[in-house]
């Protein structure tokens, strides 16, 4: 299987993105992290979604990721069915982005060597949003949805976000905080 293939396989919520040019560049972006990352397919499904859980988490990267996708398109289509041209959002920067959104723990994260995912040097140093945001660039993935990429998570509280943005930030943290929080 190529690495792109690997990629749909993946990610088969890039079929959702309509414009063709879009889901090329979202799919290439995921294509050069795994290029780059000590992280393989299939560890996705496997390594936990965060670090901040501790150790007995159990919800896969893979699992966590997809949900956000898919809570994040559910909210932007209530949203232009309620609001409208009142508040439109662009459904393929809000999926892209939101497919985007963690690409970069692909450089942060590091693997011991019992197969343990922990944040490794370059993931103290530089964030997955700032990584994140570099590999997408460099893939030519458009502004509005490396916005998303970089205003995602708590770096994201100092800048104006856009209405995606704001989406794909609620998506993430409101099946993040709940793990984060419990006892």
């Amino acid at each position: 299987m190529s690495n792109l293939e690997q990629v749909y396989d993946l990610w088969p919520e890039l079929l959702w993105i309509k414009d063709e040019e879009l889901r090329d560049k979202t799919a290439e972006t995921w294509r050069l992290a795994l290029e780059r990352s000590v992280l393989k397919s299939e560890d996705l499904h496997r390594i936990p979604f965060t670090l901040l859980c501790g150790p007995d988490l159990k919800v896969s990267f893979m699992d966590h990721k997809r949900a956000v996708v898919h809570i994040a398109r559910e909210s932007g289509m209530k949203m232009n069915e309620f609001f409208k041209s009142e508040l439109p959002v662009n459904m393929d920067v809000l999926i892209a982005g939101a497919i985007l959104a963690d690409v970069g723990k692909l450089l942060e994260y590091e693997l011991d060597e019992n197969g343990n995912s922990f944040q490794g040097k370059y993931g103290k140093l530089l964030r997955h949003p700032f990584s994140g945001v570099s590999l997408a660039e460099s893939c030519g993935v458009p502004p509005e949805v490396c916005h998303i990429i970089a205003a995602h998570a708590g770096e994201g509280d100092m800048v104006k976000r856009t209405t995606e943005a704001y989406v794909v930030h609620h998506a993430d943290f409101m099946t993040f905080l709940p793990f984060k929080n419990r006892s």
